[in-house]
Formats: structure tokens, sequence, C-alpha cells
């Protein structure tokens, strides 16, 4: 029975994956770092009350004995200041990836990116650069760390759409779906994949939107 970690439970993808964890027969014990309780309640779920993303120091024994984590932490652009959407993607999940490393150094490590994270770290879009920063950290730290990037994620399940240009998103969803296998993928789609990567791994360590459909394909 595997041991995981999952933060993000509350969002539309790490909801999903909850609920996939909760019905697997493989997983024995699932940890939820969440900002505030989510009212999911269930045997195998330990749900973890987290002040400060930043400090885990209260919370290292919850690190040990980890199979796989999925890190669907994140922010829409424009939400937040730059400042903090930086601290969001990237401090957040440096810190986490520190502590990760100390206590299971081998768990997979299945980190939500998105469609054009620079890994170079020059991009004037402050959401392909940070991103990209967050990607070389946890390469550089982690020896099983697998990077989603998906395109547009279709929300199966209704939802109150972010912003216009999500609700707009979402209105050409049929339109958008035509433009290839690396433009569009729905929610429940995206999130298989990751639950999959972290039970069984994946074929590289990079997932583009069209990797992430041909995984689950086969």
């Amino acid at each position: 029975m595997k041991n995981i970690i999952i933060t993000g439970a509350t969002g539309m993808t790490g909801g999903i994956i909850l609920k996939q964890c909760l019905e697997s027969k493989e997983i024995g014990k699932i940890t939820s770092f969440v900002r505030k309780p989510s009212g999911v309640e269930h045997s195998k779920l330990n749900e973890v009350v987290i002040s400060d993303f930043m400090d885990y120091s209260k919370h290292q024994d919850e690190f040990k004995d980890i199979d796989a984590v999925y890190f669907c932490i994140g922010v829409y652009t424009g939400a937040v200041s730059d400042e903090k959407f930086k601290e969001i993607t990237v401090d957040y999940t440096n810190r986490f990836v520190d502590a990760l490393k100390e206590h299971s150094p081998n768990a997979k490590f299945c980190f939500l990116s998105g469609g054009g994270a620079d890994n170079t770290e020059k991009s004037r879009m402050s959401f392909a650069k940070y991103k990209g920063m967050a990607e070389n950290y946890m390469f550089a730290n982690l020896v099983n760390a697998i990077t989603f990037r998906p395109g547009y994620i279709y929300p199966v399940e209704k939802r109150q759409e972010p912003n216009f240009s999500y609700k707009v998103s979402r209105f050409l969803y049929p339109l958008i779906k035509l433009l290839g296998r690396n433009a569009s993928i729905k929610s429940t789609e995206l999130a298989y994949g990751m639950f999959k990567a972290g039970l069984r791994g994946a074929p590289k360590n990079i997932l583009e939107n069209r990797d992430i459909l041909n995984f689950i394909e086969h």
C-alpha cells in the first residue's frame, strides 16, 4: 500500500486526483496539505492544515516514507501581484521539495506545471518564467520528478470561472480542441495522467499536453 501527499486538493485538478486516490486500492494513506479544512472525511485521509507553505518545520514527520506526491498548488495569472505569484509558484514548490528531499528523496513527484514553461527562465511571461524556475529546482533536487504541461484545461465539472478569459475559453472549447492534441485537455484526463504517473511512473520527465494524452491512452 502506497503513502502519498497531495497539495491543492481543493482545486480543480487536485480535487479529482484526491477522489482517485481515495478510491484506489493501491493507496493506503493520503496526506493532504490544505490552508483550511475541506470538509472531506475518509478513513485513509490525513488532512493537515498548513498556516505557512514556506515553512514545513512543524510537519517533517508527514514527509517520511512517501511513495508519491501530487503537487497541484497554483494561482491564476492576474489574481495576485507578481511578487505573490512568484512566491506561490516558485518558493512554495522549492520549500516543499526541500522537505521531501530530506525525508523521501525517491518519491515520485508529479508537478502540475503548464504549457510554455520556460526552463531558460528568460521568458517575459511571468507564468512561463516562474513555472520554469520551479521545474528547474525540482529536477535538480529530486530523482523522480515528473512535470505536466497541459494546454487549456477544460473543466469537466461546471465551476465558477476565475476570470473572463476562462469563461471565453470554456465557450470556445469545441474550437480549441480542433487546434490539435497540444492545445487542450479535459480536467479528468490531466488528473488521471498525474494519478497514473504517481503509481507507475511516466515514459519521460517532461510531459507536454500531447504526451499526457498519449500516456493515458496506452
